[in-house]
């Protein structure tokens, strides 16, 4: 597990990209791999997925210069969604073969972390069917996201993955249409229980949470070269 603090977005995505190759080919080779588990929390930044649709970002290039905020297309599925300051984002490069699940169950599993460590603050989550990600209030008018999740799978191994409002300025999202829904809103956990979360607290809880649904035993690193299970 390496917990890369705050860093920007293109250093995140670059860690993961050469995570991602490393798994690939020890993958092609035979050979077992470490699997990763990277927590960070990114300076204001809008991203949108290879499918995504331009139309749901709602303020130009000069606009987003005067709210400190980047706009970057990426390569995972999922719309456009916003990051930044007091949001956790957890980013697994794991290989799915070693795990014996596919692309739909890893998804689910995800959820899966995300619900148990918000049901710890007392917070009940659930899922909206055809939409991927965290919800409140699923099924009702008053369905509001909490945590968006958007991954890209290559060769059987992942990179990108989840992103937790926490504690996280939520006037960022009114300037898109949040994984391209007009119709639903977003939350943060601040929000829900009207106080501010430890973010150390809530990133151990994020952990034990993987180690527990996905049977991972992690090793805390701080560099991209120590053994992590």
């Amino acid at each position: 597990m390496i917990d890369l603090g705050t860093l920007n977005y293109r250093d995140a995505w670059a860690k993961q990209q050469l995570l991602l190759e490393r798994l690939k080919e020890e993958k092609r080779l035979g050979k077992s791999s470490i699997n990763y588990l990277l927590l960070v929390e990114h300076p204001h930044v809008y991203t949108i997925g290879r499918n995504g649709d331009m139309q749901n970002m709602l303020i130009d290039a000069i606009q987003l210069k005067a709210k400190n905020a980047e706009f970057i297309k990426v390569d995972r599925g999922g719309d456009i969604t916003y990051h930044g300051y007091g949001q956790l984002v957890v980013y697994p490069v794991i290989r799915l073969d070693m795990f014996e699940t596919g692309i739909k169950e890893y998804i689910y599993r995800l959820e899966e972390v995300v619900i148990r460590t918000a049901g710890t603050y007392g917070i009940k989550c659930g899922r909206i069917k055809g939409a991927i990600g965290v919800w409140l209030d699923a099924g009702t008018q008053a369905a509001r996201k909490i945590c968006a999740i958007g991954v890209r799978c290559s060769g059987f191994v992942t990179m990108h993955g989840l992103a937790l409002n926490v504690n996280t300025d939520l006037n960022y999202f009114s300037y898109i249409n949040p994984c391209g829904f007009v119709d639903k809103g977003v939350t943060s956990i601040e929000k829900e229980i009207r106080h501010k979360v430890d973010f150390d607290e809530i990133k151990a809880l994020m952990v034990q949470n993987f180690s527990e649904i996905f049977g991972m035993e992690f090793v805390y690193t701080n560099t991209l070269t120590n053994n992590i299970k």
